[in-house]
């Protein structure tokens, strides 16, 4: 028991600053937060070694943010049906952009490592590349590169799909 406290202190600043850099909402950080060490706690066996531990609680701390939005969106009330013409466009705009990011989603999903982690780390994330490079524990010129290189890799990959 003593290692998790030891673990939840040292890495419970590093994750809460992350959550809050997704949600932008101190409650839900500290929510996202405490759920990704309930999270850790249950599922330290999975944790391979192949990465820091801070990188491993920050992938935990995303998905749990990502599942917390994806249950608060089935629960807002949405906006009332609009038949007017103009909204066709808007919606199909809508299920290009959903289209998109789906395709995006799918080539990071099979990206390798380490650049699935920056990529989604500075643009899902929203952290900066010094950051980025404390929890690689590199210099912030290997985020920088390895972002660039994930983005390039991404956008050739999108290239190659399309007809």
């Amino acid at each position: 028991m003593a290692d998790v406290e030891q673990i939840y202190e040292q890495y419970f600043q590093e994750v809460y600053l992350f959550a809050l850099s997704l949600s932008r909402n101190q409650q839900i950080a500290e929510e996202i937060t405490q759920e990704t060490f309930v999270k850790a706690v249950k599922n330290i066996d999975q944790f391979k070694g192949n990465c820091k531990i801070s990188v491993w609680l920050c992938q935990i701390a995303k998905n749990t943010y990502f599942t917390y939005m994806d249950k608060q969106k089935r629960f807002e009330p949405g906006p009332p049906p609009d038949t007017r013409s103009g909204t066709s466009l808007t919606m199909e705009q809508q299920l290009i952009d959903k289209t998109e990011a789906l395709r995006i989603h799918k080539l990071l999903h099979n990206l390798k490592e380490p650049y699935k982690e920056v990529f989604t780390l500075r643009v899902f994330g929203e952290l900066s590349f010094d950051h980025i490079s404390q929890i690689f524990g590199r210099t912030e010129s290997w985020a920088r590169v390895t972002f660039h290189r994930a983005r390039n890799i991404i956008q050739d990959l999108l290239l190659e799909e399309k007809p």
